[in-house]
């Protein structure tokens, strides 16, 4: 497949442009300054450059805080552009995967969220996030489907596993929130399942293989339990480790309020994509070995 992906920089574009040649596909990551979401006319003029067999929407304002004061560039951004592509789509009569999140809910909830769950964010992001979903389904709802994804991690840019072992190379004790629970999923893993979704709705035009779905990480944790388990891989590969100081959210207050419950129920991607990521757990000490490695290179010798 030739695959055109918004974003040129973010952890799940990096991970597909890896996991995309390992599989023998064209990946081609497009962005500013060619292409900028919010400027529909370069989006459609992008994509049409690239003349994909499917479009992979996984550029996106991320700042989750900064979006409390930023929502007119979030929302320019996570729906305005998610629309924008969604139309390109539709231009070029090719399908259409979405990236969205957990942030769509309220975290209120005490099992795992359903697709048919109702959607009720606390904040701009998750808003924006949704209003992204929205204007993707009313433009092309007939040939995309919506990846609802969480807590993402990678060897690639900035998350919370870089960031543990960053703090653990100073501290010996880190203090990390234990009231929220989510699925931590590698950016790798939904790489491969992006490239799996994608090749079934090329492949086959059934109605039943488009819409949302909810793609984590098999297994759960909360951030501490994340902590502690990126400390034990680490040291078992000679990192940097630390003890992990279990608080409340509410010991560590943000603007924006985080879901306490940020898990996914992932059956019907399973079901009907045959899409099932693997437990979080190994695929985090892939992710630490990797960043080890990578640590290991850049000592002066």
């Amino acid at each position: 497949m030739k695959i055109a992906v918004t974003g040129k920089s973010g952890q799940v574009v990096t991970s597909l442009l890896e996991r995309g040649a390992a599989a023998g596909h064209e990946v081609i990551a497009l962005g500013r300054p060619e292409m900028d979401l919010a400027d529909p006319a370069s989006v459609l003029r992008g994509i049409k450059d690239v003349m994909p067999d499917v479009v992979v929407s996984a550029a996106a304002y991320t700042a989750v805080d900064r979006a409390e004061s930023e929502s007119d560039i979030a929302y320019a951004v996570n729906a305005l552009g998610a629309g924008a592509v969604a139309e390109a789509a539709k231009a070029l009569d090719v399908p259409l995967v979405h990236l969205s999140t957990d942030y769509v809910f309220d975290g209120e909830l005490e099992r795992p969220y359903c697709e048919n769950d109702t959607t009720r964010p606390t904040g701009v992001y998750g808003a924006s996030k949704l209003a992204g979903e929205q204007a993707v389904m009313d433009a092309y709802g007939d040939n995309s489907a919506v990846l609802r994804v969480a807590w993402v991690y990678s060897p690639f840019g900035s998350n919370f596993v870089k960031t543990m072992l960053r703090l653990a190379a100073d501290k010996d004790e880190i203090s990390v929130v234990a009231d929220q629970l989510g699925n931590p999923t590698s950016a790798l893993d939904i790489a491969d399942g992006i490239l799996k979704v994608a090749g079934n709705l090329v492949a086959d035009s059934d109605p039943g293989l488009r819409g949302v779905f909810h793609m984590t990480a098999a297994g759960e944790a909360s951030w501490a339990d994340l902590a502690q388990a990126i400390f034990a891989a680490s040291l078992d590969l000679g990192g940097p480790s630390a003890l992990v100081r279990k608080i409340t959210t509410a010991d560590y207050p943000t603007p924006a309020a985080r879901p306490a419950n940020s898990r996914l129920d992932c059956d019907m991607i399973a079901d009907v994509h045959n899409v099932a990521l693997q437990d979080w757990h190994g695929a985090l000490k892939t992710v630490v070995a990797r960043l080890q490695v990578v640590a290991t290179e850049s000592l002066p010798r």
